[in-house]
């Protein structure tokens, strides 16, 4: 990988910030997850990045995708794949996503309010409902219960309205949150989601035949549960309440985003200003460099996703050469514009690039173009590996 990026600056001159996608890291994750957790048929969450090779990538591999709007929704039907490998996981949509939806053939999505099953009865009545219940996570990294999945009390109402409307319940979903700390709360949403399995039987309404465990998967090496560990647990709990015997019709799905994009992506940016300040707490210099990238673009992920770009035990050995107090700010006019405060690099100038790994996690798709400075719009491809096997 650094290799790569060694020539691409060298043969083009460039100065523009730019992605690499490792291709064979997006091969090895799937079949780690498809290892790990063979029941479950993980369902990309686009959001979390919407690289075009990315989705063609993980498409061939046989991924279903979570879509949560008529813009993802185009990128992955142009793809060509199946409407029953779509599910439009956001609970509260458009009308005229919701139509887009009904267009493409795809049927699945999810809902945690009466308001829209009313919405889905008028724009789309053939859709095949997941109800969405609240299953949090309190530690994850971006908390989402705040804002969706119906409370417990609430849910036998929302059936029961789901059924006067003759709208299809085909199951129910949850989501603990993105970047889950804790390996129970994956657990739990299972034994509570077959609780509502049985809830929706005893109100007469038709065998359920879909169950969606949400998000909050990490790689090894990111923040949050080990993925060993949470498919362990997931494993054990799909078992115990949808055991293989009697509920083998139940078609089990997922919602990464992370596990796939976060470490599959490296950022390669300019250091294009550096200026050396006095600190007069113990006469100690620190040396500032500006890149051009920062907060308002890839590095977002600190504010919203509460990433950590740097780890200063890792840091430390990485260089036989002294080391300085640093700081590295974003290239735009805003002192909000900080991406690293206190870490110790050694000595750059003007024209030497740094790398950031692990940056393909709500980070291009989240970033803006404030004070006039563009998101990096180049993404350039590598297969580190062997062929891959499809």
């Amino acid at each position: 990988m650094d290799s790569f990026i060694r020539k691409k600056i060298q043969s083009t001159g460039r100065e523009d910030a730019f992605y690499v996608l490792d291709l064979a890291t997006v091969t090895r994750l799937w079949k780690i997850w498809k290892s790990a957790m063979p029941r479950v048929h993980p369902f990309y969450a686009v959001k979390c990045n919407p690289d075009p090779q990315l989705l063609s990538m993980l498409a061939a591999l046989g991924a279903g995708f979570d879509v949560a709007s008529k813009a993802e929704l185009e990128a992955v039907t142009q793809l060509g794949v199946a409407p029953r490998n779509i599910i439009f996981a956001n609970p509260c949509k458009l009308p005229s996503h919701i139509t887009e939806a009904a267009k493409a053939g795809v049927v699945y999505t999810t809902f945690d309010s009466e308001g829209e099953l009313y919405k889905l009865k008028k724009y789309h009545p053939q859709a095949e409902v997941l109800l969405r219940f609240r299953a949090d996570d309190t530690g994850a990294r971006c908390p989402l219960g705040v804002k969706y999945g119906a409370e417990w009390d609430e849910c036998y109402h929302l059936l029961e309205v789901a059924k006067t409307l003759g709208i299809k319940v085909a199951g129910v979903a949850f989501h603990v949150g993105s970047g889950a700390s804790d390996v129970n709360a994956f657990a739990e949403g299972i034994k509570a989601a077959r609780k509502l399995f049985d809830m929706a039987e005893s109100l007469g309404l038709p065998r359920m035949t879909m169950l969606d465990i949400g998000g909050g998967f990490v790689s090894d090496g990111g923040a949050g549960v080990k993925f060993a560990a949470a498919a362990y647990e997931i494993g054990n709990a799909l078992e115990e309440h949808f055991p293989r015997e009697t509920m083998a019709d139940v078609r089990i799905i997922g919602e990464p985003g992370r596990f796939f994009a976060e470490e599959a992506f490296s950022l390669a940016v300019l250091v294009f200003g550096c200026r050396v300040r006095r600190r007069e707490e113990g006469n100690k210099t620190v040396v500032e460099y500006w890149i051009n990238d920062g907060i308002y673009g890839s590095m977002n992920c600190l504010l919203y996703d509460h990433a950590t770009l740097s780890d200063e035990e890792d840091d430390a050995p990485l260089l036989d050469v002294e080391l300085h107090p640093s700081i590295i700010f974003g290239p735009t006019c805003d002192g909000l514009d900080t991406v690293l405060s206190d870490v110790w690099l050694p000595r750059l100038q003007c024209g030497d690039w740094l790398v950031f790994p692990r940056m393909g996690a709500y980070t291009k798709s989240a970033g803006s173009s404030f004070n006039g400075f563009a998101v990096p719009d180049a993404t350039f491809y590598v297969h580190c590996g062997a062929a891959p096997e499809m």
